[in-house]
């Protein structure tokens, strides 16, 4: 039987994993990443439940992998009691030693290591500096035209996120999206070495603020800002920078420019249209306070993976809308209830007094910390 053909087109993270996982099924890949270099310098990191760390690492990236990912066994999270003082207000661990609250991977390096694997799979091609500028159908299949040259495919897979020219060229039927009106600021820091595995973050009376360790000197930063500060000139954010994480760390220095991304809420209802299918950020986008937007595409992932190695075997053609239909059913309400239920729990937060009574329940109860991380570790499961 011929080998059925994937288009893979955005050279995200989203993109480079799942051009990784589907290799592993005989098919041949076309993975066109645009412009790969933007994603190599930038200093945005994310945050890997235990149970997802298993898949990547069931994918032997490389050797490399483990050693550039940081864990963390505790996640601390805080209140502003009065101005720029902080009170905490709740604490997760894992009794299990083994178990750790999640991993932190900084993006350009993991993208640099997947590149790098991807170049070795034979089965894989890689259209680099170049973009998708139609897909349209060609007999049975779909034909993605870069230039002046097409080639088709049984399917499309399209991990470009959620501003793609294309996704809103095909796609029109309606969406969930909300506009947070704030926008996420992010920054490497350089500190004095200590056992730099506590993650925390700081609920301030107009936003979050996350400590997240990289290493035993060096922790990112990810702070949620109102709009109206967002362009506020680099030496008044690191002063408040400075000044916020002066609590947790010493003798700090910025070794990174600082990054600035809009914050959306994004449920999208249809997930595949004709051999097209969507992923990722295209999905689903979410607040970064709860750290699960990769998780989710990383779940969805494990689910299109299973599915396809079942049809492939059985000599199915993947881009039947009968087996995309599958994936949508199995992921959509999954993803829905994630989306929808953080974006609640944000605005339930965002309110002091609410937030305070919150996890002053929720520390007395061992059962609820063990459910808060069961959910954060494997999603919801229904």
């Amino acid at each position: 039987m011929e080998k059925q053909k994937i288009c893979i087109i955005g050279g995200s993270l989203t993109g480079l994993t799942t051009a990784i996982c589907l290799s592993e099924l005989g098919c041949e890949i076309d993975l066109i990443t645009g412009n790969l270099e933007k994603n190599l310098k930038s200093q945005r990191t994310i945050a890997v439940s235990e149970n997802n760390l298993d898949f990547l690492n069931d994918l032997k990236i490389s050797p490399l992998f483990k050693k550039e990912i940081w864990a963390c066994n505790k996640m601390k999270l805080y209140t502003e009691s009065v101005k720029e003082k902080f009170s905490e207000i709740f604490e997760l661990n894992q009794e299990n030693k083994n178990e750790k609250i999640f991993y932190i991977m900084e993006n350009s390096k993991i993208i640099k290591i997947m590149k790098n694997k991807i170049e070795k799979i034979k089965s894989i091609s890689v259209i680099k500096n170049k973009k998708a500028s139609s897909i349209y159908t060609s007999g049975l299949l779909k034909s993605v035209k870069i230039d002046n040259k097409s080639s088709k495919y049984n399917l499309v897979i399209i991990c470009s996120g959620h501003r793609s020219d294309l996704i809103n060229n095909i796609f029109n039927d309606k969406i969930i999206k909300n506009s947070y009106k704030e926008c996420a600021i992010t920054v490497a820091l350089k500190h004095s070495s200590f056992n730099n595995n506590v993650a925390r973050q700081i609920f301030l009376d107009d936003a979050i603020f996350a400590l997240l360790p990289i290493s035993k000197n060096k922790t990112s930063v990810v702070w949620s800002i109102k709009n109206s500060l967002k362009d506020k000139n680099d030496i008044f954010l690191k002063n408040k920078i400075k000044k916020y994480a002066s609590n947790y760390l010493k003798k700090i220095k910025f070794i990174s420019n600082i990054e600035k991304n809009d914050l959306n809420l994004i449920v999208r209802n249809k997930y595949y249209s004709d051999r097209i299918l969507l992923f990722g950020d295209a999905l689903h986008l979410m607040h970064p306070f709860i750290g699960q937007s990769f998780n989710m595409t990383l779940r969805d992932l494990k689910c299109l993976k299973k599915i396809f190695k079942n049809k492939i075997n059985l000599g199915l053609d993947i881009g039947s809308s009968d087996i995309l239909s599958e994936f949508s059913y199995e992921a959509k309400p999954r993803n829905f209830t994630f989306s929808i239920g953080s974006d609640i729990l944000k605005n339930a937060l965002s309110l002091k007094e609410t937030r305070n009574n919150i996890f002053k329940i929720i520390n007395k109860s061992n059962l609820a910390k063990k459910i808060i991380f069961d959910i954060a570790n494997k999603g919801l499961r229904f």
